[in-house]
């Protein structure tokens, strides 16, 4: 089964569901989609969790905490949040495979080096056959192709990062995993029973 896998190199949280994304293309056909987190947020009216202070904080030692435990090697890049840009053009100009999205999610997350520029990128660049990276992320075709991935997003109704499409079901998060395999095991649990009743629940308007 055809899905996307949304993400923005600037979350954490999908480099750390990305081992999980890759075990599970043998069992779904995965296209992983690089997108502007800061568009996405925007267009719903919402903050990132690192614009908080103290969300910052604890999501900060949150993702420290998991990775650990989840004996994933983790250093935070030097700043955070940072211009992800570079990062997500360089990922499509290198042809926006796995092997990209892996070795540029390798160079911020598990090295805990600087990606916001094309010299930051310059070494992953090589690695990954694009030899002049300034030029690569100056290129139209890379600019237009995450323009392009960031409206299908939000047509697709994404509101965070990472997020998994399965037709017209969006798993949002690394939280959210184990729920995928749920619905592997049983694709018609979330539209049944207690979850179709919730889905339907009346919504609360904020006074203006």
């Amino acid at each position: 089964m055809a899905c996307t896998w949304y993400f923005d190199f600037i979350s954490p949280f999908a480099y750390l569901q990305l081992p999980t994304i890759l075990s599970l293309r043998g069992r779904l056909d995965i296209v992983p989609k690089p997108i502007v987190f800061g568009a996405v947020l925007k267009h719903h009216g919402q903050l990132g969790p690192a614009e908080i202070p103290r969300k910052r904080e604890f999501t900060y030692r949150f993702v420290q905490w998991y990775a650990e435990r989840a004996g994933v090697t983790l250093h935070f890049p030097p700043a955070h949040p940072f211009n992800s840009l570079a990062a997500l053009r360089l990922c499509l100009a290198a042809g926006g495979d796995w092997a990209s999205v892996s070795a540029i999610f390798e160079h911020l997350w598990r090295d805990g080096r600087s990606g916001s520029s094309a010299d930051e990128l310059g070494e992953v660049a090589r690695a990954l056959g694009v030899r002049d990276a300034a030029e690569a992320l100056a290129g139209d075709a890379a600019k237009s192709a995450l323009r392009s991935n960031t409206e299908a997003a939000i047509a697709a109704g994404v509101f965070g990062v990472p997020t998994l499409q399965i037709g017209d079901m969006l798993f949002w998060g690394n939280d959210a995993t184990p729920m995928i395999e749920d619905w592997l095991a049983q694709p018609d649990r979330f539209r049944s029973g207690e979850y179709a009743r919730i889905a339907a629940l009346p919504g609360v308007q904020r006074a203006r």
